[in-house]
């Protein structure tokens, strides 16, 4: 096999604690997680508008060239902040069965995301490599122990409550508060009502009318909302595990 082909970028080979090839010039100053914990920094006050190489580099007090020892471009930037933004994941407990297990590791997951909103805007290129990713990964794939479900359905079913965690915190990455959230769904009610007339818009009118029927419909994604599709997706995988298990 060709080497090359395989050899894990820089900036991994940084974050795994692995000696890739020395380059030249004075001996690093700083730790890559120093450089993670800066650029989060300035992500969480200003989004990821405000990280910039300089920026950055200012924040910790060197020169942006000096940066470039430890991150060849912005996206390795980007795998750095990711790793350290969300640490390490929540430990599976073998008491617990898989669907608290997985709860578990889905809210950590919802949290760590509504803290860092920015992650939302880093390009999705290539799966996770980075110690911490691949952490949360394993982290999942464990909570599925006991389990009938064969290595790729842990996968798919790791990954299916991935994108349901990730879809739920997009929804309401725009919404930054509780407040603006209920003037929203008060005016979103009031205007739903006046054009889903029952001709047109048979299924919506029904909603609106039954008599659990919210005063605020539909645009504050809450904690409610968010266990219940949680728990659809779970059952799903639970009717998989069923047909395993047969």
């Amino acid at each position: 096999m060709d080497e090359t082909a395989v050899e894990l970028p820089r900036v991994l080979q940084q974050m795994w604690g692995i000696q890739g090839r020395a380059r030249p010039g004075p001996k690093p100053a700083f730790h890559i997680s120093d450089i993670g914990r800066a650029a989060i920094k300035l992500a969480d006050a200003g989004g990821l508008a405000a990280v910039s190489m300089s920026k950055v580099a200012a924040e910790l007090g060197f020169t942006t060239m000096s940066l470039y020892r430890y991150v060849d471009t912005k996206d390795d930037l980007y795998v750095v902040m990711i790793d350290y933004a969300f640490g390490s994941p929540p430990e599976p407990d073998p008491e617990q069965g898989w669907r608290d297990g997985i709860t578990a590791w889905a809210q950590a997951f919802h949290d760590g995301l509504r803290q860092h909103r920015w992650v939302l805007e880093i390009p999705v290129t290539e799966p996770p490599l980075s110690p911490n990713q691949l952490a949360w990964m394993e982290s999942a794939l464990r909570a599925f122990d006991g389990t009938p479900l064969t290595p790729q359905d842990r996968l798919s079913s790791m990954l299916l409550v991935n994108i349901y965690v990730w879809g739920a915190v997009q929804l309401t990455s725009n919404m930054l508060t509780d407040e603006a959230a209920q003037v929203a769904d008060r005016l979103y009610t009031q205007r739903l009502t006046m054009l889903a007339d029952p001709d047109h818009f048979p299924a919506i009118a029904a909603t609106l009318r039954q008599p659990e029927a919210p005063d605020e419909f539909g645009v504050e994604f809450d904690a409610d909302e968010f266990a219940f599709g949680l728990n659809t997706v779970l059952d799903g995988i639970q009717s998989l595990i069923d047909r395993r298990a047969t």
